[in-house]
């Protein structure tokens, strides 16, 4: 069953290349190109409304040519970023979020167009936890991580403005995710994109799982390092994993009556 959009699907899809075209170059992200069909998946919208929204894209490219300007001064011009940041952007937009947590931040791209969805809205918060390593020197090596902080600049140094909505913790996600989860009424939007491990991966989304407001897209960047972990959170939730492309960010939209996680004896977890 085909995911296009009512009518010439290929017009739709020219209609979005167009909106993200001067944000994408402005950004210097190639990989940054919407994938319609991926975001009407999680967020449930229709094409027309995504597309108003994705017109809003051109007042971004100030901002977003101040990020790639700021990437290019601390020595990173192809610095590992998230490859869907207008998605975010729309997501946020589209779906109103009260609480968007996210898992991982180090340059903030992901984080700034959380942000700059959030003040457009005007209305709700953003959530980062990251535990930031810093590069030895102003020239990554081989051995450092891609998203080692350049020396001398601190997480989100890419981020050319402050918001108010943004409520950064540094730190370990297994200390400071499951005392932030259990602040908050729900939790409306959720990105991975911190230690892309099997384990590290189920332990977030098992963390997030009793606060996940129905209908709520979970997302996880960089999935080809975490094995099934993803796959069987959404079979255990009833859920369906759509892959933005042929890449590794996937998501899931939450059920409205996820399935209860049972014992070994059957009963559910927790049950006296």
């Amino acid at each position: 069953m085909s995911d296009d959009p009512p009518g010439d699907g290929s017009t739709a899809a020219r209609q979005v290349h167009r909106l993200a075209s001067a944000a994408r170059k402005a950004l210097g992200d190639p990989r940054a190109q919407v994938n319609l069909r991926w975001l009407r998946t999680l967020s449930g919208a229709p094409v027309e409304q995504i597309l108003e929204v994705l017109g809003e894209l051109d007042g971004l490219v100030p901002v977003e040519q101040e990020i790639h300007r700021r990437h290019l001064a601390g020595g990173r011009p192809t610095y590992a970023q998230i490859c869907a940041p207008f998605e975010l952007y729309a997501l946020v937009r589209l779906l109103r979020p009260a609480h968007v947590v996210e898992t991982g931040v180090s340059s903030g791209v992901s984080s700034a167009h959380f942000l700059m969805a959030l003040d457009r809205n005007k209305a709700g918060t953003l959530h980062s936890i990251d535990l930031p390593t810093h590069a030895r020197g102003a020239v990554l090596q081989s051995d450092e991580s891609p998203v080692a902080l350049p020396p001398g600049l601190a997480t989100g140094w890419a981020i050319p403005f402050r918001s108010p909505r943004w409520d950064l913790r540094l730190g370990d996600a297994r200390t400071l995710l499951p005392s932030l989860v259990g602040e908050l009424p729900s939790v409306d939007l959720f990105l991975h994109d911190d230690l892309h491990t099997p384990d590290h991966l189920r332990f977030e989304l098992q963390t997030v799982r009793p606060k996940v407001a129905p209908g709520a897209p979970v997302l996880a960047d960089n999935t080809q390092w975490t094995g099934d972990a993803f796959p069987r959170f959404a079979a255990e939730v009833g859920a369906r994993v759509s892959r933005r492309g042929t890449g590794d960010l996937v998501g899931l939209k939450f059920p409205r009556r996820p399935r209860r996680v049972v014992d070994a004896g059957g009963a559910p977890a927790g049950a006296p």
